[in-house]
Order: structure tokens, then sequence, then C-alpha cells
């Protein structure tokens, strides 16, 4: 996904690299979450227009909620249960 921009202590500007969950709803639009960013998801219609969407999620989260060090995404596992 894109790169966003973190300011670190002494003011420099720093990249930063999220992993962003894309899904599909049974109407079609995407949705797109950052396990990082609680709270941080958009959707659309097309990929296009989810990706630019969730760039711009992602840069609204970071400056409202101020994240200099956000939580580390690890990974996500399938699980089968039965039902």
């Amino acid at each position: 996904m894109g790169t966003q921009f973190v300011t670190d202590v002494q003011g420099n500007k720093t990249a930063k690299t999220f992993n962003v969950i894309i899904e599909q709803d049974n109407e079609g639009f995407y949705i797109a979450s950052v396990p990082e960013l609680k709270g941080c998801h958009t959707q659309a219609k097309s990929l296009d227009v989810l990706l630019d969407r969730i760039k711009e999620a992602i840069a609204l989260c970071m400056e409202v909620d101020d994240i200099a060090f956000p939580n580390q995404f690890v990974g996500f596992q399938r699980i089968s249960v039965s039902i």
C-alpha cells in the first residue's frame, strides 16, 4: 500500500508502510481497513478509488490521533469452525 510519513521526535519525516485488508461485500463494494490503526477504514465501488480513499483515511487517522508509533501488524489466520 501507499507510504505515509510519520514525524519523529526531532521533527523529521519518516516513511511508514501500512498493511491494508481488502474485502468485497455482497453488493460489490470493496472495503479496506488498516489493522494497525483502529477505526481506519473506507469503501468504494472500484479498487482504484478504494486505494485512493484508504491512503486519505490513513493520513487523516494519523493526523487526528497523532499516532507516532501505531501497533505493529503481526498477521492473520484463517480458522474453520463447525456450525
